[in-house]
């Protein structure tokens, strides 16, 4: 694929929708989510591939939990597994080379400036902020730590050790708004009735058993180990984690007025802003600009925003109205999207 292309994903715009209660109290984290604190947070959907409906539903379960307080944004999550195994020790590393559960935190929805956190079972962790996705060139800042993060594991079953029976492991993770408000909407933690987009992985590798130890299967025809699955929360219909504007939504409550979790009408308009980006970068992969015309980029769509383009020889914007009636909803070579 030209550098300039990107590919579109294969489903319709349909992200997953989650409220978060309030904490009945601070967390004392221990990795087990059979303790009272998160006794009233719903589960999850249970996770399916990451291409969604193309491929099979996972073999093994994996649900979260949510909630949040002042303080800190909570996650539980719980892992069906019967080969439990982690070698990573050293604070970012690439932690998807284990077994892993990964958090993926954008607050203000524009695909820009968002978080990705991964944890083994060995309580090892990677996280990093990435200035935009790597189909915009990135960067990923790698030297960023959460600071006050607190994350715990929980085995039911054994570590590292074929011999012993296992069922699951489970994870708890605190991160404090202090610093997810650094990306976020005004600079705040959110308010009841508004949402962040979120979305978790799961990465899993086939192993075997030599030695004593599990080892990952290698496929005989290349002599590298199989590719590795990925599982998730909301489906993204496209082998790619770092597209944002796929992830789920998560809706903050208080405890009293609930979210009614009905999109606002610009989400779906920001959708068809984006089916736009990644058009406008495969009409430049294919023709060395951009196209200047709504016609060159769709064929049967029916578009309900009424989009507008501008060009030059190496930019384009396209925006539509916003359901204010006020503003506009603009978007970027770069999949920048914001609103003024």
């Amino acid at each position: 694929m030209n550098r300039n292309a990107v590919e579109e994903p294969a489903l319709p715009f349909s992200p997953l929708q989650y409220v978060c209660k309030k904490a009945p109290h601070p967390l004392v984290l221990d990795g087990r989510l059979d303790k009272p604190f998160w006794q009233d947070a719903a589960w999850t959907d249970d996770f399916v591939d990451i291409e969604g409906e193309l491929k099979p539903l996972p073999a093994k379960r994996t649900r979260v939990k949510m909630l949040w307080d002042e303080q800190y944004f909570y996650f539980g999550a719980e892992m069906e597994e019967n080969e439990i195994w982690a070698t990573l020790t050293e604070r970012d590393s690439v932690i998807f080379q284990d077994n892993d559960f990964e958090i993926f935190i954008d607050p203000d929805g524009d695909t820009h400036n968002y978080y990705e956190f991964e944890i083994n079972a060995l309580n090892t962790v990677w996280d990093l902020l990435l200035v935009k996705p790597y189909r915009d060139g990135g960067p990923c800042v790698n030297g960023w730590d959460i600071s006050g993060l607190q994350t715990a594991v929980h085995i039911d079953g054994t570590l590292n050790d074929p011999s012993v029976p296992s069922r699951a492991w489970s994870v708890e993770v605190a991160i404090p708004w202090k610093i997810l408000r650094e990306c976020a909407p005004d600079n705040r933690p959110p308010l009841p009735g508004e949402f962040w987009r979120v979305n978790f992985s799961r990465v899993q590798w086939q192993v075997e058993v030599q030695d004593g130890a599990y080892t990952k299967k290698i496929n005989p025809e290349s002599g590298k180990p199989f590719p590795e699955d990925n599982w998730v929360w909301s489906p993204m219909g496209i082998i790619n984690m770092h597209y944002p504007e796929l992830w789920g939504y998560v809706w903050f409550a208080d405890g009293q007025d609930q979210p009614d979790q009905q999109l606002p009408a610009d989400e779906y308009t920001k959708w068809e802003l984006r089916k736009l980006y990644y058009r406008q970068r495969n009409y430049y992969a294919a023709h060395g600009c951009f196209a200047g015309k709504l016609s060159q980029l769709t064929a049967d769509d029916q578009w309900q925003s009424q989009p507008e383009i501008e060009t030059t020889s190496r930019l384009f914007q396209a925006s539509a109205p916003s359901s204010d009636g006020i503003t506009r909803l603009y978007i970027r070579e770069d999949g920048k999207l914001w609103r003024e």
